[in-house]
C-alpha cells in the first residue's frame, strides 16, 4: 500500500516572535521599538497576517495526507522525499532558501503578507492552496516553472546549489585573492584581490545580481530565471603588479564553468544569502561554478 501524499510547510519566525524571544515579554519588545521611533503594533500585525496565513494553508491539506512543518533555521536538518509536495509560506527569499535542498518536488509559494512581498516566487494566496496542493500532488493541472539554478563543486566533492547567486570570497567580504579562468578561455588564468566573485541566475536578477549589473553598467543582457545562462561579476578588483582586472565580469552558458583557485587560508562559498551554511575553501583549492543540472519546479 503506498503512503499518502506529504505536504511539507516551510515558514520563518516572524520579525514579531523575534522581538519577544530576544526581549522576553510583549511590553519589553514594544519598549525597545518605541526607543527607535517604531511602533509595535504594525510589527504585531504582520506576524498576525502570517499565522493566520500558515492556518489556512494547513487546514487545506486533506485530513487523510501526510504534513510537516520546517522552520527557516532547520532546513538543512529536514530530510525532504522524492514524493513531497514542499508549500512555502512568506517571502520570495524563503524559496530560494529552501530550493537548495531540494531534488525536483514540486514547490508553492504562498505570500503571507500581500502588498509587501514582491510576489516574485510566492506567487499565490493563502486561499489558492488546497487547490494546488493537489493539483501539485497529482502531476497534472498544475504548471511548474522550472526555474535554473547555479552550482559550485569544489575538488574535495563538496557542493553547494543556489537559486539566486552564489558568492565566493572571504568571510566578512575582506580582501580576497585566487585566480581566475574560464573553461574553454586558452587556459587563460588571472591573479586576483577582490571583494568576492558573484555567479547569479535570472532568477536572482531581480536582487543582489542586479545591483552590481546596474552599477557596472554590464553589456551582457539579465537572463530571465528559466534561461540556461548565468551572469557573474568580480566586485571592486584591485590592481597591482601581482593582480589583474581583465577578468571581472561577463555571462556563463550551461555547459561553460567559472574556476577559482583559492590563494587566501580560507576562503568561502555561499548561496542566497545563507552565510551559516557555507562551503569553507582553502589555500590551493579550486571550485568550479556553473549551471545546475537540476532546477526548481515553482508552481505556477
Amino acid at each position: 500500500m503506498s503512503l499518502a501524499p506529504r505536504v511539507v510547510l516551510v515558514h520563518r519566525t516572524t520579525e514579531y516572535e523575534e522581538l519577544v524571544a530576544r526581549h522576553g515579554t510583549h511590553g519589553q519588545a514594544a519598549f525597545f521599538l518605541s526607543s527607535r521611533g517604531r511602533d509595535i503594533a504594525e510589527v504585531a500585525e504582520r506576524s498576525r497576517r502570517t499565522r493566520r496565513a500558515l492556518a489556512e494553508v494547513a487546514a487545506a491539506v486533506p485530513l487523510t495526507w501526510r504534513q510537516a512543518t520546517v522552520e527557516r533555521a532547520d532546513l538543512d536538518r529536514f530530510l525532504f522525499a522524492a514524493e513531497d509536495v514542499v508549500v512555502v509560506a512568506g517571502q520570495d527569499g524563503l524559496v530560494a532558501n529552501v530550493a537548495k535542498y531540494l531534488t525536483g518536488q514540486p514547490v508553492v509559494g504562498i505570500d503571507t503578507d500581500p502588498g509587501r512581498n514582491a510576489g516574485v516566487l510566492v506567487r499565490h494566496r493563502a486561499g489558492d492552496a488546497g487547490a494546488l496542493i493537489r493539483a501539485a500532488a497529482a502531476g497534472r493541472g498544475a504548471r511548474t516553472d522550472d526555474l535554473t539554478m547555479v552550482e559550485a563543486v569544489a575538488d574535495d566533492t563538496q557542493r553547494l546549489l543556489a537559486l539566486n547567486e552564489i558568492y565566493l570570497g572571504a568571510a566578512g567580504h575582506q580582501t580576497a585573492r585566487y585566480r581566475l579562468g574560464l573553461d574553454g578561455d586558452r587556459g587563460v588564468v588571472e591573479p586576483q584581490a577582490s571583494s568576492g566573485v558573484l555567479v547569479g541566475t535570472g532568477t536572482g536578477a531581480s536582487g543582489w545580481l542586479r545591483s552590481v549589473w546596474q552599477e557596472r553598467g554590464a553589456s551582457h543582457p539579465l537572463p530571465s530565471p528559466t534561461d540556461d545562462t548565468l551572469l557573474w561579476f568580480v566586485r571592486e578588483a584591485w590592481p597591482s603588479p601581482a593582480t589583474g582586472t581583465s577578468l571581472v565580469g561577463g555571462g556563463l552558458p550551461r555547459g561553460s564553468h567559472l574556476r577559482l583557485t583559492v590563494e587566501s587560508d580560507r576562503l568561502i562559498a555561499f548561496g542566497d544569502g545563507m552565510e551559516n551554511d557555507a562551503v569553507e575553501l582553502t589555500w590551493g583549492q579550486t571550485v568550479r561554478v556553473g549551471v545546475a543540472e537540476g532546477r526548481l519546479r515553482l508552481v505556477v
